[in-house]
């Protein structure tokens, strides 16, 4: 039972050294049209956990423009590593978990290089521009009815979030509206939209 007690002391003192070098270098953004928790994570250099964490987000694919994010700097990210040795109780569902999010997330990447690589010169770069500026890039993000990586209409996707549908359907989508992704980016360009 002593053992326990210190343990759960080390990690609260842990957690508030943590907690007070979050605080210190956390800086405010505020959400404008097309941001995810995605793109916001990676502008500054942090987490989307860590954003989730410092905003108590009960869903990070919901976030509204004009609302206030908390967003840990870089420095407060490596401070947060200085503390890990001294937290470290990880437990073995949770190493799954963990295990198994990298695997989606590679398999993801997988998935876009290939279906990229079918898309060539300026339509691949069109291609990935219009991701960037609808969801950071991000298979996951979500906006209302809009899912993925192309933000398309859930009616589009028939329930299939996988990055494959939504690489195969965004093609399937943008051919058969525009032609091309450039001719799409050119029209998002004008409009806000594709």
């Amino acid at each position: 039972m002593k053992i326990k007690s210190a343990l759960l002391s080390t990690v609260a003192a842990a957690s508030g050294l943590f907690a007070i070098g979050a605080t210190a270098n956390a800086a405010t953004v505020t959400v404008k049209a097309g941001d995810t928790v995605s793109k916001i994570a990676r502008t500054h250099q942090t987490t989307i956990s860590a954003i989730e964490k410092a905003n108590h987000l009960k869903n990070v694919n919901l976030i509204f423009v004009g609302q206030k994010l908390s967003v840990n700097s870089k420095a407060a990210v490596s401070a947060s590593s200085t503390t890990t040795p001294a937290t470290n109780t990880t437990t073995p569902s949770t190493t799954t978990q963990n295990q198994s999010a990298n695997t989606t997330q590679n398999n993801q990447a997988q998935a876009s290089t290939t279906t990229t690589s079918n898309t060539n010169g300026a339509d691949g770069s069109a291609k990935t521009w219009i991701a960037n500026k609808e969801s950071g890039g991000s298979y996951s993000a979500r906006n209302g009815q809009y899912i993925g990586k192309y933000q398309l209409s859930a009616g589009y996707l028939n329930g299939d979030y996988s990055a494959a549908n939504q690489e195969r359907v965004a093609n399937n989508y943008v051919n058969s509206r525009y032609g091309s992704w450039s001719a799409a980016k050119a029209h998002w360009e004008s409009t806000g939209w594709y």
